[in-house]
């Protein structure tokens, strides 16, 4: 799995995975998508840590510069 994702995007990604997680726990968001939501944090957090997003690969995209 060769990364594809450089540092800004990891950032953004754990920066919208802060957002929404405190709206989830803060009730702001609840029922549907609270789920989705949390989704949609796990994915990012996920694809942030190991610095590969599959879309990205699907799309042609890399945004890291050591690749």
């Amino acid at each position: 799995m060769t990364r594809n994702m450089g540092m800004p995007d990891r950032m953004i990604r754990t920066v919208m995975v802060v957002v929404l997680a405190a709206l989830v726990l803060t009730g702001q968001i609840t029922g549907t998508w609270a789920i989705v939501a949390s989704i949609a944090a796990a994915v990012f957090l996920a694809t942030s840590l190991v610095s590969f997003c599959p879309l990205y690969r699907l799309v042609g995209m890399n945004t890291c510069s050591r690749a």
